[in-house]
């Protein structure tokens, strides 16, 4: 792979902005990932009223999350790729333009084929958690970078749980638009504060970029996802879906086979399949599976009928409150996190976390009844989440070289993605397995809920084990010299400013 390339900061800034704007680097990057978790959980609590609202089918409006999920699959690694080549200020500060205009399309139109698209376009924001750790490993002193990269990795759970009893209330007390024209009004300020507090990163991995690799992964993805989320809808043996896990299998099969002959491959896979970089990402996919989980059955619970026999019957605003606690404390975990990291390592603090993921979901199957237990349970599973997403990027800083950061988080983002595509098929098929009709509807039973927590806990703990293989996770001396070189870099354009 080519060497970092610094570039020089443009000539004729001032002292002091430059330290205004270091000042404001981290709460301006933690910003855009919090908004572009809040951006994509504000549409569920639409979903139930978007049949109506746009005159279209329920099976037509569950594309509204489907597209979205396909774009931020496809164009996280893409992106983060991009960011490592052309800037990652740049590419970031694209990434949320895209994410605004999508917002903004949302507000303008009820035409259900339009926001389709404009939900596609919202899912490019997923790149904007690995562009933005990369940009805080060029840009921040060792001794600052840990925390400041944990609070990153939880923007998207504080995002989340922000989003859903913010748009819950919007919805209540306000046409369904006005939501939008918020979000689009906090998307333009993002990108703004931006382009303005960020500055570009002195490291770049020059080269061709990778098209076929790009169309490879992206038709591999696309027929992978697909078949994942929509499995449930169209019966996991139908034809469509058996014919788009066997493209995916082929596709994926023969880019990986051109991945490993490009000069300037899209995903360096020789990189990937180290055992530090490669656990790192099946612990991703497993953390990922194992923590989307408890959004998804902890909101379906406490909603369920009181006619069940242990549904408390909540209002989706309620449900929104239940789940803010779990956010609050992802938020103050973070920099704990951090410590734990510092003090004995990235990989004892993924392993913890995932220990505490499985205890979480033992509290849940231990009492799913009271609500404050159900809060608490959840909460403690927002926690090991923390502990977990706070750490997986500090191993990958750790064991790749500096120019190739955005675009080794983008694949790590990728496999938790990948993760919770497969918890929501996974958890779908368990509870309608497991139903009973109540009122003339179908409703998943308890035991269905348990059964849910107990495959959530267990793949806890399969992540903890693979968490333990992960090998030693001191930066290599490769890595070491690319960041003394983009610590160097940055200083020589200051020096010059």
């Amino acid at each position: 792979m080519g060497h970092p390339a610094p570039i020089s900061q443009p000539p004729g800034t001032s002292t002091a902005a430059p330290r205004l704007r270091d000042r404001l680097t981290i709460p301006v990057l933690a910003s855009g990932g919090i908004l572009m978790a809040v951006m994509q959980t504000v549409v569920v609590p639409l979903l139930p009223d978007l049949p109506r609202l746009t005159h279209a089918s329920a099976a037509t409006v569950s594309w509204m999350v489907t597209a979205t999920l396909l774009s931020g699959a496809v164009l996280t690694p893409v992106l983060g790729r991009a960011g490592d080549m052309y800037g990652k200020r740049r590419v970031l500060t694209a990434a949320l333009g895209l994410m605004t205009v999508g917002s903004v399309m949302c507000a303008l139109s009820c035409d259900i084929g339009v926001l389709i698209v404009a939900r596609a376009l919202q899912g490019a924001a997923a790149s904007v958690v690995p562009l933005s750790i990369s940009i805080l490993r060029d840009e921040l002193p060792p001794e600052r970078r840990g925390s400041a990269v944990a609070l990153m990795s939880s923007t998207v759970g504080i995002g989340a749980a922000l989003g859903l009893p913010l748009a819950a209330l919007v919805i209540q007390y306000a046409d369904w638009h006005t939501m939008f024209w918020l979000t689009s009004a906090l998307g333009a300020l993002g990108v703004a504060a931006t382009w303005w507090a960020v500055r570009e990163s002195p490291v770049r991995e020059p080269g061709r970029f990778d098209v076929l690799g790009t169309l490879g992964l992206a038709a591999g993805l696309v027929c992978l996802l697909l078949g994942v989320s929509q499995g449930g809808q169209w019966g996991w043996g139908s034809p469509r879906i058996l014919a788009l896990f066997l493209a995916a299998v082929a596709v994926l099969a023969l880019w990986w086979w051109q991945q490993l002959r490009a000069e300037r491959p899209l995903v360096d896979l020789r990189l990937v399949t180290r055992p530090r970089v490669g656990l790192s990402h099946v612990a991703a996919l497993l953390t990922g599976f194992a923590f989307y989980a408890n959004s998804l059955v902890t909101a379906q619970l406490v909603q369920a009928p009181k006619a069940t026999g242990y549904g408390l019957g909540l209002s989706i605003v309620a449900t929104g409150l239940c789940l803010l606690p779990g956010g609050v404390t992802m938020l103050l975990f973070s920099p704990v996190s951090a410590r734990i990291s510092a003090a004995r390592g990235p990989r004892v603090t993924l392993a913890l976390g995932a220990a505490v993921i499985a205890c979480g979901y033992a509290v849940r199957i231990a009492d799913s009844r009271d609500l404050w237990m159900i809060i608490l349970g959840a909460t403690v599973v927002a926690t090991g989440t923390t502990l977990a997403y706070s750490a997986l990027p500090t191993l990958i800083l750790r064991a790749v070289p500096a120019a190739q950061t955005a675009s080794a988080n983008g694949v790590n983002v990728l496999m938790r993605t990948i993760g919770q595509a497969v918890s929501s098929a996974a958890v779908a098929a368990v509870l309608v397995h497991h139903s009973s009709l109540v009122g003339g509807v179908p409703v998943p039973t308890l035991h269905g809920y348990l059964l849910a927590f107990a495959m959530a806990g267990a793949i806890a703990l399969v992540a903890c084990a693979a968490a333990l293989s992960i090998p030693g996770d001191r930066p290599s001396g490769d890595t070491r010299r690319a960041g003394g070189a983009t610590r160097g870099a940055r200083d020589e354009a200051m020096e010059g400013a």
